[in-house]
């Protein structure tokens, strides 16, 4: 009679267990919808908090209060990151993932601040606090648009990074010619002093601490800055174009006719899962 109430007992642990992991991970459930938004509000508060309490002004006014606060939000991110570890069918792997190590500087600095109480600590455990920022990097898990965002950057970085060493090319070819064109005297020191030139000359910057000085030197100068403005608009064309097929390509859900990022496990409406 025990064994079949202690199977019974894990089998609801395993259950409820189940149920857990499909809230705090599968964002695609309406009981996942709630979690992330929920958490999405106690992330943006926090932040807030950290940014406002940097302010000496308000911080002296207001250092209790803040602290308390602070205390609140870590609390519940730690229960978040605990239930984390426990709903993950691969714990560890959690743990040193990416969203793992993030949740986990979301709230280490609070309790480290404990160890370091001392007058002489002060400035170690001010600077610790700079890490609570580290939760803005959690806000894209629960935001639908920035994982749109993600998979568009990641689709088109191929594209993109042929397109820096093409503009990296560019620049150190440039940079040597004004280099052997304008020459020390005119603040070309060396070929790298010309490649700075070139990068901020191409990005259309122009901080105006290089100049050059030739009529040779001011007609590449012309070309690199025309060069400059036709070229800015090539990733943005490239992110762009990955954008609108992401936005594009949906599943659509046999139940209620929704239509859900390829992405989904679960229909954002009806809940079905596919």
């Amino acid at each position: 009679m025990f064994d079949i109430m202690a199977e019974n007992m894990r089998s609801q642990l395993a259950k409820a267990k189940q149920h857990l992991y499909e809230i705090i991970f599968e964002t695609r459930t309406r009981a996942g919808r709630r979690f992330d938004l929920v958490l999405l509000w106690l992330i943006t508060a926090s932040i807030l908090v950290v940014i406002l309490d940097s302010v000496p002004e308000i911080h002296d006014k207001a250092a209790r209060p803040f602290l308390a606060v602070e205390w609140f939000f870590t609390i519940a991110f730690t229960v978040e990151y605990l239930l984390r570890i426990w709903t993950s069918p691969k714990p560890l792997k959690y743990v040193f993932s990416y969203w793992g190590l993030v949740d986990f500087i979301a709230i280490f600095p609070t309790y480290f601040s404990l160890i370091f109480p001392g007058s002489q600590s002060f400035m170690v455990v001010r600077a610790l606090r700079l890490f609570r920022v580290f939760r803005i990097l959690k806000l894209k898990r629960h935001v639908a648009a920035a994982r749109r965002l993600t998979a568009a950057m990641k689709a088109s970085v191929f594209k993109i990074s042929a397109f820096l060493f093409a503009m990296l090319a560019l620049v150190v070819i440039m940079g040597s010619i004004m280099y052997l064109v304008e020459g020390g005297e005119n603040g070309f020191s060396s070929i790298p002093q010309g490649i700075y030139w070139a990068v901020i000359t191409v990005t259309t910057v122009g901080y105006g601490d290089v100049v050059p000085q030739t009529v040779l030197g001011k007609f590449i100068s012309s070309f690199i800055m025309i060069i400059g403005y036709s070229i800015i608009a090539v990733p943005t064309g490239i992110f762009t174009a990955e954008m609108i097929r992401s936005n594009g390509a949906r599943k659509t859900c046999t139940a209620c006719r929704h239509k859900n990022e390829l992405s989904a496990r679960f229909c954002s409406h009806c809940g079905r899962t596919f």
